[in-house]
Parts: C-alpha cells; structure tokens; sequence
C-alpha cells in the first residue's frame, strides 16, 4: 500500500511503508509509545460503514486524534471520500484533534506539508494476483493478447 496526494494534476507519494489500523484494539493503540515514525511511513484508518442513524442522517461521524503516550509530533490528515477536511499537526502527549471523516492518516511530521483542504489523498492497494488475472482477461476482450498468450 502507498499514501498518494493529488493536487494539481501532481501526484506524489506521501508514504510508501503503509500499515492499516483495522481492528478496535489497533485504532485505539495507533501510534501510542513510538518515539520516532519514518519519513516514507503511515497508519491509515479506515472506518466503513458509520451505521444507520448516519447514513439516515446524511452525515458522517466526527472522529478524534489524541496523542497521549505519542512520544514523536505527526501530521494527521481526515479525509471524506478521499477528499482532505482538515490537516493538522499534533503535538507529542497533549495534541488533538477532530473533524469528520470515513478515514484518517497519521504521517511523520512535515510529511504531508503542501496538502491543504480540497485535496484528494488516495490510499492505493497493491494489486492482487486476482487484479493481474482481470487485467488479463480485458486486454483479451479488447482484442489485445495478454502477456502470456502462446501465439
């Protein structure tokens, strides 16, 4: 996985050793007791469905950061449907924050200098062996032989 800003028609890599807090006790631990987080580094969390009473609501729950026991300063980016609400950088043990989001992505401080609201911030996959096989499979339906196609 890889952190990607889009700004411009620019893209640059905001952090390409990607590791995603996807369960209760990763997102409550996040980046808890770490002294120092390295440049090219991020913890994504993502939270899927907000639940009923938002989806009935048209909104989207608020979702706090707080850096107690975060022994390093970070840029903390929220994001709604890939498009950044608020940056901001926290301070190590007292910083906090909050806006809402479906996900937010913690870097090392400076790293997501020259990210602003409005822009689009992508959390890309890796492709799977699966997505090779579909790549495949349309460049055959387009008429194209796939890579491996005995002639």
């Amino acid at each position: 996985m890889r952190v990607v800003h889009e700004a411009d028609g620019e893209r640059r890599a905001l952090a390409t050793t990607v590791d995603l807090a996807d369960s209760f006790v990763s997102q409550t631990v996040g980046l808890m007791g770490q002294s120092t987080v390295s440049d090219d580094y991020a913890l994504v969390f993502e939270f899927g469905d907000p639940g009923f009473v938002y989806r009935l609501l048209d909104t989207v729950p608020r979702r706090v950061i707080h850096m107690l026991f975060v022994r390093t300063p970070l840029d903390v980016l929220w994001l709604r449907d890939e498009e950044v609400v608020k940056v901001a950088t926290l301070s190590p043990w007292t910083g906090i924050g909050v806006a809402k989001a479906d996900t937010i992505v913690e870097l090392a401080a400076g790293s997501a200098e020259g990210v602003a609201v409005g822009d689009r911030v992508v959390v890309e996959r890796e492709a799977s062996s699966g997505d090779a096989e579909s790549t495949d499979d349309e460049q055959s339906a387009a008429g194209e032989p796939a890579p491996d196609a005995a002639e």
